[in-house]
Parts: structure tokens; sequence; C-alpha cells
């Protein structure tokens, strides 16, 4: 079997297409991890490359040691991975210290992985401890209308939150946890992924100022289905706001709490303010 054969390398490949035809992936922006079950790899381990040299994360994630990721490169671009996925992507294993990494496939003309490696893989350690190991997609993509409302709206969770909700009667359900926000930093670095891992703990979703939003999911189906309602509530209050500052009428606390209760969702109290 070659490892393009495999499902979730056909699934991590759609994806990254399905990013990029929705605007998401300018020049070489954005990045995709995926925990990768190990079982799916028995047929294709003869494949792997298990002599390469190891290189440092640049953050500690033991608990994610030993096990397999694939993941886009650095400086590649969303829309060749499906053209060439072997130069574009790569099969990582974390070494048994949860401090080092080795490339085993792809990236066949040299290169490394995402230079988000560090928030990807601190954001995999937290969601695989929250979600009891279910979250194995890590997306992160530059989304137009909700990096648009970093620069009008209070960067505060709970602002973000119920602004996005009022704007579709599926968005509480989606993403009932509501989403947080992480004020500008530097990206690629230890601070930024610290900060995010600590929304994670809460959230699904964690939007970053002026740069981006990034999600986790069980799948990809889930995780990017997640990042396009949240954009799409985004694009939504971007017309809103052209048109005028001030709702004639919205969606109110109560009826959220009513919408939970139909839904079977638990709906934070934080968010349904008055």
């Amino acid at each position: 079997m070659n490892i393009l054969d495999l499902e979730f390398v056909k699934g991590f490949i759609r994806m990254c297409n399905d990013g990029f035809n929705q605007g998401w992936h300018e020049r070489n922006g954005g990045n995709l991890t995926y925990r990768i079950k190990e079982e799916d790899l028995n047929n294709v381990r003869e494949l792997l490359n298990t002599t390469g040299e190891w290189f440092e994360i640049g953050t500690e994630v033991p608990s994610l040691a030993n096990e397999h990721f694939l993941v886009t490169g650095s400086g590649k671009y969303f829309r060749n991975v499906a053209l060439d996925p072997e130069s574009n992507i790569a099969i990582i294993l974390i070494d048994e210290t949860g401090t080092k990494y080795q490339i085993q496939w792809g990236l066949k003309d040299g290169g490394k992985p995402t230079s988000e490696l560090p928030s990807h893989l601190m954001n995999h350690a937290v969601k695989k401890e929250v979600s009891g190991g279910k979250h194995r997609v890590i997306y992160h993509a530059h989304t137009t209308n909700t990096i648009a409302l970093t620069f009008v709206l209070p960067l505060k969770d709970e602002v973000f939150t119920r602004e996005l909700w009022e704007m579709a009667t599926e968005c509480p359900v989606v993403f009932p946890s509501g989403v947080g926000v992480v004020p500008w930093m530097v990206p690629g670095g230890k601070e930024i992924a610290v900060a995010t891992s600590d929304l994670m703990k809460e959230y699904d979703v964690a939007i970053w100022a002026h740069h981006g939003m990034f999600c986790s999911g069980e799948d990809f189906d889930l995780t990017f289905g997640l990042m396009h309602t949240v954009e799409k509530a985004a694009e939504i209050l971007v017309k809103v706001l052209s048109i005028t500052p001030n709702k004639l009428q919205t969606i109110q606390a109560d009826e959220f709490r009513k919408l939970a209760k139909d839904f079977n969702v638990e709906l934070p109290e934080k968010f349904l303010y008055e």
C-alpha cells in the first residue's frame, strides 16, 4: 500500500484543498496537523524512514511521546498540497521525551514542519487530555471576516462568542463552549502556544487577533465544519455592522436557553448576559 492511499492522508489533502478554495490560505498562510492512529500506519511502516535526524520541537509535550503526526510544511502553499503531497506535507514522530521530532515521510525536497509546530503540539496535548483522546485535528487558517472583527470588537471571549452566536441559530449548537480570543502575539513562538493552549482547555476555537483562527476537532469534517461555521457567522456580522452598528432585533438570552434545552447542549451562563 502507498502512503497516499491511506484514508487519513486523503482526508488531510482534501481539507487543505477545501481551505484554500475558501480563500483562507494566501501564499503559505495557515497550517494543519493530525494525530495519527497508530493502527493506521500498520500497513505502511516499512515505508517510513526511521533513521533521520532528530530536531528540537521548541517546547515539551511528554504526553505525545512516541506518537506520529501528519503535518503541513513550513513555507509550503496549501494550494500545492493536492498537486504534490510528498513535497508539501510530512509524517513526523515525536521522541520518547516529547522534546524532539523526526521526519519519517514527506517533505522530499527538504524543509521542516510548519513553524507553528510548538502551538499545534501543545494544543494537541491539551485536547488529547480534555477530550479523552478523541480530538486529533488542529487547524489554523487566515479567515478573513474573523480577522476583520478583531479590529472592531473588544478582544474578549464573552463579546466575540455572543456576537457570533447571534448571527446564526446553528452557532451555539456547533460551538456551545464559545470561542476564546488571544491578543496579538508574534506567531510561531512559545508565548502564543501557551496562551492558545490555555484557552483550549475550555474552548475548541481560539481567535488570534489580527491573524486568524485556531480550531480543534475529532476529525477533518468536524474541524473544518467548525471553522467554516464560525467564519460564516463572522461574515454575517461584518455585513450587519456595515449596515448599522445597532441591531433592531436579535436572539435574546432566554431564547438561547430554550435552544440549548431543545438541542441538548450546555451554554455557559457567562455568555448569556442581558
